[in-house]
């Protein structure tokens, strides 16, 4: 089978840092790979996973475009997919197209008629009642949990072929490290991730906690300086610069609670395996949940809010904790001694890895092929 995987032209695979979507098709397009599929990537040029093939418009990825009126950005996507289409035109041995581009990747190649398409759902599906309302049915979905797929329209459930769920290549590496007292939220700074929750519970508690990722593209403290003392700079009012600034700053001692910005790469894997605990005080329905996945891998146990997806991905009890509160949150965090790391590595091995998603995914490319 040969498969083009259309990740789109906003971050290299994989990406220098944080990238969602990106790191999804990082984790699955070696296992799919070994499973002897050929690989065409549409990307960007500076995309560094190793395939069969790589198509790009751009050199590099416009994420940061993405700030910039809807106006001035809104052709990016759409020189991307129209060379996806030139591509499907000009050759005949492109078996299917798993699409992971938001509206644009399911609209244009619906219309353009060519392989069959599979297209992942990542984000939340309210988003586009429109369009989702009215989904084009030449088009198979997948979600990545099934509490996501059971928030969607009716024609978009008519579409999918079911739920995978996203891996983590930390399932396949035992990383072992000695454990640190710290907690930890790992994510994008942001309303949705509730990480001013997780600094008011520790410290009441007294326990330390870090907080790793960006704040609207800024990677560290300082970047995210020049764009607060700026009045007019774009990102000045963007929401999570807002909420960093209003909702998560004032718990920043720089001792008992932290934000060390963006980390990737080993030192990344490394900061996440020494945590006590993984804090996931979500303040939405959150669709896939790569962070607990993550968690869990390297056998740090997951404590969170009952909600989205994270009721499918942690077992209470066992391998982390659920609660219905911050108040219910703050009294699992005490307790999550009780939780096993090898536990949770187990689950993570036999659940969540690359191997277990490519696998998966073949059986949906294979339904996609015959509808």
């Amino acid at each position: 089978m040969k498969v083009l995987v259309n990740a789109g032209p906003w971050l290299a695979v994989p990406p220098p840092g944080y990238g969602g979507i990106e790191n999804v098709v990082a984790t699955l397009v070696p296992a799919l790979r070994e499973r002897g599929v050929e690989v065409v990537l549409a990307s960007v040029g500076s995309s560094a996973l190793e395939v069969d093939e790589l198509i790009s418009v751009y050199d590099d990825g416009q994420f940061a475009e993405l700030q910039k009126p809807y106006n001035q950005v809104m052709g990016i996507a759409h020189a991307h997919q129209a060379r996806v289409a030139a591509e499907l035109r000009a050759r005949d041995d492109i078996d299917l197209v798993h699409d992971h581009v938001e509206v644009v990747g399911p609209a244009v190649l619906s219309a353009f008629g060519g392989p069959p398409v599979l297209h992942t759902l990542h984000w939340d599906l309210r988003k586009h009642p429109a369009f989702y309302g009215a989904f084009p049915p030449s088009i198979a979905v997948n979600g990545v949990s099934e509490s996501q797929l059971a928030r969607a329209p009716d024609a978009l459930r008519a579409a999918s072929l079911g739920a995978v769920y996203l891996a983590s290549p930390l399932a396949d590496h035992d990383l072992r490290v000695d454990r640190g007292e710290y907690l930890m939220v790992m994510g994008r700074i942001c309303g949705l991730k509730g990480q001013h929750v997780a600094a008011r519970i520790c410290q009441k508690l007294g326990l330390p906690l870090i907080l790793a990722g960006p704040v609207s593209g800024r990677n560290t403290p300082a970047e995210l300086d020049e764009v607060v003392q700026n009045p007019y700079h774009p990102l000045h009012s963007h929401p999570d610069v807002r909420y960093h600034l209003d909702q998560v700053s004032r718990y920043l001692d720089g001792d008992l609670v932290r934000w060390v910005g963006a980390v990737g790469g080993e030192a990344r894997d490394q900061l996440y395996a020494k945590a006590r605990a993984a804090l996931f005080p979500i303040q939405w329905d959150e669709p896939g949940g790569t962070a607990v996945v993550e968690a869990l891998a390297l056998g740090v146990p997951p404590v969170g809010l009952r909600r989205g997806c994270l009721p499918e991905i942690i077992d209470h009890g066992r391998t982390g904790f659920l609660a219905d509160s911050e108040e219910e949150l703050a009294e699992w965090v005490l307790r999550v001694d009780e939780i096993d790391p090898e536990e949770c590595r187990r689950e993570a091995r036999r659940r969540f890895s690359p191997s277990v998603m490519a696998e998966r995914y073949l059986e949906l490319y294979e339904a996609a092929t015959a509808r």
